[in-house]
């Protein structure tokens, strides 16, 4: 019997607008707080820190069951394409929590 599974997601976004900064950490902290929101994800800035235009961000969810998981994981990127950045690079990974 599983554990449950663990979806992760991390994205290259890319923000054309973002003339500073200060800039991109507003569309940062708004798909952080829309991927947790809308999916109960959690989200980190993982990459990219100090470039104005680009960022890499992770998220992790838990579920139940592999196909809760990747369906949760289809809709944060389908969510991230429809946005006013570029999702640049998208990658997947599920695994079993009790995977060692």
């Amino acid at each position: 019997m599983s554990s449950g599974f663990v979806g992760i997601l991390t994205v290259e976004l890319h923000f054309p607008d973002a003339g500073s900064l200060k800039g991109k950490r507003k569309f940062v902290k708004s798909a952080k707080a829309q991927l947790q929101n809308r999916f109960g994800a959690s989200v980190a800035e993982v990459d990219h820190h100090e470039l104005w235009q680009r960022s890499r961000l992770t998220l992790s969810c838990v579920t139940r069951d592999y196909r809760e998981a990747v369906q949760l994981l289809d809709e944060a990127e389908r969510f991230l394409v429809g946005q006013e950045y570029e999702l640049v690079r998208a990658e997947r990974r599920v695994v079993a929590a009790d995977e060692h």
